[in-house]
């Protein structure tokens, strides 16, 4: 199938839709879009239009249906499209396959008979999370006109030229959903080797082809990050049988293990990248949907896209998304003092009254840290799309530092008051073992018990009103609106619609971040001061285990279909997790000089030779570090090997190309020469 003849195909795309009606049968649902119920007619139709229409029009080349229409829900769109656009679009995504020979490369049209295994309909070449990621980059790229100055019917909703129609529509609530249906039967595979088994390794590769490379690399670094627990949960235990004076020896360990642990991982994730074929991912990315900017031609690629200055990101970041931040970072931490201050306050007053309410100041504490991390989380997620970064890692990237920068004054800070202002070792191990036995528990049981009583509840209350329901629906089918006539209608008995109300209804997966977060605050409790409370390594074992089994559960289960998402690494999260790994030198260190000056044998140095020791050994454990990351390299020897035999492959090909053309031009040079007159 050449890319001639797809251009020439995609003429009748507009009709195609009415060919397969004729016959009976609709195309797959892909992607269901719920409007908000008082959504005038004009709007609808604009919309509609806007995802119908051929791109040289500004449209999204999409293939719509609609659900018979009910009041009380409002329009159902449901969203696909034709092999052609699908094909189309693979290529421009730079979407990677695996050829007949096993390589996996970038699609093209011209090469689909090599892509193709025999015996393979190419309606099957991609898979059902491919072409869900595909149309949901064709909605968000449906952008504004230049003539197109608001949304029809709401002229209070400007637009500028080159804005995402769908972002706008999805910020002032216009399409109250839009999400992938789920594919049934692979889940429910997928299930049976996942969350159903104990012991048996995670279908990473079965993960990434339904979930998508993001959410499967988070359960690749989870299983990595559980499995390298196994040696200090051994060493803590071995704690217990040999000596309780272990601080020294576990200060050093764990230094030791987080570098191994975060460099193994990075070698471990560009080996996954390269499988997937990702590892080449750039800056120079298609750009993200909610990216706007006047639209031009690109420098590089030479499309039409958004283009925004790069200085003026920048400008933003520094000059007021930063300072913003420490701002923030300051108040929640003179917060935090202010309150530990007037709980020693009332402990050294000792009255019956200042004992009753001691701990009142935590209690207040807890609370208001959970509504300030709500309003944050909001704020930085502003600043960031305020910032206008280019691509969805680079957006990712600097919202998670936002988020993360403040999570860890609000999580560590109480920690290092107790530990470094008060000394207190012994109240330091029991907040820890706390914080990880008690609050993972909550955790799991937020995660996993309550949305499964929550659909068990659900589930019976749905059908002792699905008698009435079935009435309610046949009267509002009578007395429907007359709308969207053009667009074809699916059947009432068919079982997508009933699939797509039931999704409707789960919640929606808010990415890997709250999942990486829980993972960050626990290798934190454990880096950084687990050398006075060994065990917590074997709690979070304990822990990981079930999160494993229940976050799986709860996407296969719980969740609505997320959109699969294409990523290189685990992005801003690598760069966090090394920074606690390297703090927790200073804080091991510091914990280990702690414990030995409380002993009564710590006459022997004075402050001085006290201090001149914990910069001497920090010294020696940073240099450890920094030789132990020279040493692992962050590819294995195989991927280099791939990579440089791809990129010789590359330039190859385009010297070859080259030659080609010299040839013709050439030739043509010498056929003009020859035919002058010869002179003497």
């Amino acid at each position: 199938m050449s890319r001639h003849r797809i251009s020439e195909d995609r003429e009748k795309q507009s009709v195609e839709i009415s060919d397969e009606d004729n016959d009976g049968s609709l195309p797959q649902s892909y992607v269901v879009m719920r409007f908000d119920k008082n959504i005038p007619d004009a709007t609808l139709e604009w919309i509609v239009d806007k995802i119908h229409t051929l791109r040289t029009n500004g449209g999204g080349e999409l293939l719509v249906l609609k659900q018979p229409y009910k009041e009380s829900e409002g329009v159902v769109l449901h969203i696909s499209a034709s092999t052609i656009k699908f094909l189309e679009a693979a290529e421009e995504m730079e979407i990677m396959k695996c050829d007949k020979n096993g390589v996996r490369r970038e699609f093209t049209v011209s090469s689909l008979e090599d892509f193709l295994p025999d015996g393979m309909h190419v309606d099957d070449f991609l898979t059902t999370a491919e072409k869900q990621k595909i149309i949901k980059h064709e909605l968000e790229n449906i952008r504004a006109l230049p003539v197109e100055g608001c949304i029809p019917g709401y002229p209070q909703y400007t637009l500028y030229e080159g804005q995402s129609i769908l972002h706008v529509c999805l910020v002032e609530h216009l399409i109250k959903a839009i999400y992938p249906l789920h594919d049934v039967e692979s889940l429910k595979k997928l299930g049976k080797r996942w969350y159903a088994t104990l012991f048996d390794p995670q279908p990473l590769e079965e993960i990434r082809l339904y979930f998508g490379e993001a959410i499967a690399l988070y359960f690749a670094f989870l299983g990595f990050y559980t499995a390298a627990l196994v040696f200090p949960t051994f060493l803590g235990f071995l704690q217990l049988f040999v000596s309780h004076e272990t601080v020294p020896f576990f200060c050093v360990f764990n230094v030791v293990w987080v570098t191994v642990l975060l460099e193994l991982w990075r070698r471990r994730s560009n080996e996954l990248a390269f499988q997937w074929g990702t590892i080449g991912m750039t800056s120079l990315d298609e750009p993200r949907g909610n990216f706007h900017g006047r639209m031009g031609k690109d420098a590089v690629t030479g499309r039409i896209q958004p283009q925004y200055p790069r200085w003026k990101t920048t400008a933003k970041l520094y000059f007021v998304s930063i300072p913003i931040v420490i701002a923030c970072m300051l108040f929640a931490s003179v917060f935090m003092l202010a309150l530990f201050w007037v709980e020693d306050y009332m402990k050294d007053l000792g009255t019956p009254l200042a004992e009753q309410l001691m701990n009142l100041p935590s209690i207040i504490y807890s609370i208001l840290v959970f509504i300030i991390n709500v309003k944050y989380k909001t704020l930085a997620t502003y600043l960031t799309n305020w910032e206008n970064h280019r691509t969805a890692s680079q957006f990712d990237r600097h919202r998670v530092i936002k988020l993360i920068m403040f999570e860890f004054v609000n999580t560590f800070m109480s920690l290092f008051y107790i530990a470094f202002v008060k000394q207190d070792l012994e109240i330091l191990k029991t907040q820890l073992a706390t914080m990880l036995i008690v609050q993972q528990a909550i955790n799991n049981i937020q995660e996993v018990l309550i949305p499964l009583f929550i659909k068990k509840y659900t589930q019976r209350t749905q059908q002792n009103i699905s008698v009435s329901k079935e009435v309610e629906d046949k009267c509002e089918n009578i007395n429907s609106r007359e709308i969207l006539k053009h667009i074809p209608e699916i059947r009432s008995d068919d079982t997508r619609i009933a699939e797509a109300e039931k999704e409707d209804l789960m919640d929606v997966y808010e990415e890997t971040y709250d999942d990486y977060l829980e993972m960050y605050i626990q290798f934190g409790y454990v880096v950084l001061f687990s050398s006075v409370y060994p065990l917590a390594a074997f709690w979070a074992v304990v822990n990981n285990f079930v999160e494993i089994r229940s976050d799986a559960f709860k996407l296969c289960k719980f969740n609505r279909r997320p959109f699969s998402k294409k990523v290189k690494d685990i992005g801003a999260w690598q760069k966090a997790f090394e920074v606690v790994g390297g703090l927790s030198i200073l804080t091991n260190c510091g914990l280990m000089f702690i414990s030995f000056h409380q002993r009564k044998d710590a006459y022997f140095f004075d402050q001085l030779q006290w201090l001149v020791m914990f910069v001497a050994l920090e010294h020696c454990l940073l240099g450890i570090r920094y030789l132990l990351h020279i040493a692992i390299q962050d590819k294995p020897e195989w991927v280099r090997v791939a990579l440089a035999k791809k990129y010789h492959a590359s330039k190859q090909a385009l010297k070859n190309e080259q030659l080609l053309k010299n040839r013709g031009i050439l030739a043509r040079k010498f056929k003009t020469v020859s035919s002058r007159p010869f002179k003497s």
